[in-house]
């Protein structure tokens, strides 16, 4: 398979390719790094990667490409239990980190090899060109594991590229995008897509280190075109408009608005297009398929949808006994289920769970509850297992409902879960966090609210108020959390 990073390998040596705060690499120096570690990891397995937001990480896993050794980014918050899982799972034969990185306990007994930055000797082709295929290992990604241990998906090089691929079509992105984010690299929104997708493209990237608004208008308003981010920055950057007329302009110049990872509020959608005059896309996608869907750069930005199937996904909706669902209506619910060249290969030493993940005839059950409008439109309204609650006979999302109460003045947060009623089958449970924790809504009031917005049958019927709401590192709401 040829190389993912064409431009490392052009005449481009003095083109911007990554930033991270004040730190910067054009693509005649990442050629260089990479092109010297590369070198020195030839042949090694696999390699972690102390996952940092710093261009050691970008460095380390573009080396590790160039040399055909899959990548396992580790992220930096994880528990010694966890890790130690990781590293005994996927058994890596050394680690690479920053110079100045202390790496905890469980790592210390595998080989460190520091990332530097810069190097003097030039570029060198690798075994790249020649012996790896479009199949072999590109990255294994642990997934949160909710339901035990977190399993490594083992994504091939071809879903690296068909991804990327399939969304440049989609948002026309080109090598004169510069992307601007504060996501983390232990993940594939913050690593597939934001920092390798630049490079693939031949554009450049800026990492914030650490989101911020001030961060997002700074790099808007100093030629970056394109901002990823997650629901909860979006949220932020929604609160802080009203207050802060430069982060409107900043946010007007962008080409491209882009959230993922989770839903949206369509409140929050409605805040930043009225104050910017810019739509925030959506895009839907997950560890083990990478991207699936995607609103269009040239399409319409329809808040609360994620947009129609990108080039090479297949998508459909199936029914509890597996049987395909037809009908586009915007009204019923199924599981998703995808397949395509984007799919990842297996959960590492997992056979069973593997198996389990695909039907007969090789689709993917993602697990999560869409509706399809008449169009193609995607609209998520939840995960099978927490978000899809039965009640009184019905199919009900959970995000529907959540975003109605988010439309009420009094609400910050909502998230929504069912609990066993013994007339309904489940009952709604509504978890709110105060606009003004002194003056909470009440709960016939926030019934009332979603009843008249949605229908009576999806009003919650018990309401808890919170002061936050338990969120993991990419911002998604830890739903068994709240039920636990």
């Amino acid at each position: 398979m040829s190389s993912l990073f064409p431009a490392l390998t052009a005449d481009r040596t003095d083109d911007p390719a990554l930033r991270f705060g004040d730190r910067s690499l054009t693509y005649g120096e990442l050629a260089a790094a990479t092109g010297a570690l590369a070198g020195r990891i030839g042949g090694a397995g696999r390699v972690a990667v102390w996952a940092t937001p710093a261009l050691e990480t970008a460095v380390a896993v573009v080396a590790a490409l160039e040399a055909g050794v899959a990548a396992v980014p580790l992220n930096p918050k994880s528990g010694e239990k966890e890790l130690g899982h990781i590293l005994s799972d996927s058994t890596p034969t050394l680690v690479l980190a920053a110079p100045d990185d202390e790496l905890p306990l469980p790592l210390r007994n595998l080989e460190r090899l520091d990332v530097e930055t810069h190097a003097t000797a030039p570029h060198t082709t690798t075994a790249l060109d020649a012996d790896v295929s479009a199949e072999s290992p590109a990255l294994i990604v642990y997934t949160s594991g909710t339901t035990g241990p977190p399993k490594g998906a083992v994504i091939p090089r071809r879903a690296v590229a068909s991804t990327l691929d399939a969304l440049a079509d989609a948002w026309q992105w080109t090598g004169e995008d510069v992307l601007v984010h504060g996501l983390p690299l232990f993940h594939v929104h913050g690593l597939v897509l934001g920092t390798l997708g630049p490079l693939r493209r031949g554009g450049s990237v800026r990492h914030l280190g650490r989101f911020s608004t001030e961060g997002v208008a700074r790099e808007l308003n100093d030629g970056a075109t394109m901002l990823f981010g997650v629901p909860t920055m979006y949220h932020r950057i929604a609160q802080a408009l009203p207050d802060d007329p430069e982060l409107a302009k900043a946010l007007g110049r962008a080409r491209l608005l882009v959230s993922g990872s989770a839903a949206l509020p369509v409140h929050d959608h409605e805040r930043i297009a009225a104050a910017t005059g810019r739509r925030v896309i959506e895009r839907y996608g997950m560890t083990e398929t990478l991207m699936n869907t995607s609103v269009r750069a040239d399409g319409e930005p329809r808040a609360g949808t994620v947009g129609v199937p990108l080039p090479g996904v297949e998508l459909r909706l199936v029914e509890e006994d597996g049987a395909p669902i037809t009908l586009y209506d915007g009204e019923t619910v199924g599981e998703i289920q995808v397949r395509g060249t984007n799919l990842f290969t297996e959960y590492l030493n997992r056979p069973d769970a593997t198996a389990a993940a695909f039907t007969a005839d090789g689709w993917f059950r993602t697990g999560d509850m869409a509706v399809r409008d008449p169009d193609g439109y995607v609209r998520i309204v939840g995960r099978k297992a927490t978000d899809l609650i039965k009640s009184g006979g019905y199919k009900i999302g959970a995000g529907e409902i959540e975003n109605a109460l988010l439309e009420h003045p009094g609400v910050r947060e909502a998230a929504v879960t069912g609990e066993p009623d013994a007339d309904l089958g489940e009952r709604i449970v509504a978890w709110i966090v105060p606009a003004d924790p002194q003056s909470p809504p009440g709960a016939d009031e926030l019934a009332d609210h979603v009843a008249r917005r949605l229908a009576p049958h999806k009003r919650p019927r018990v309401v808890h108020y919170l002061d936050a709401l338990p969120r993991n590192d990419m911002g998604k709401i830890m739903k068994r959390a709240l039920n636990g």
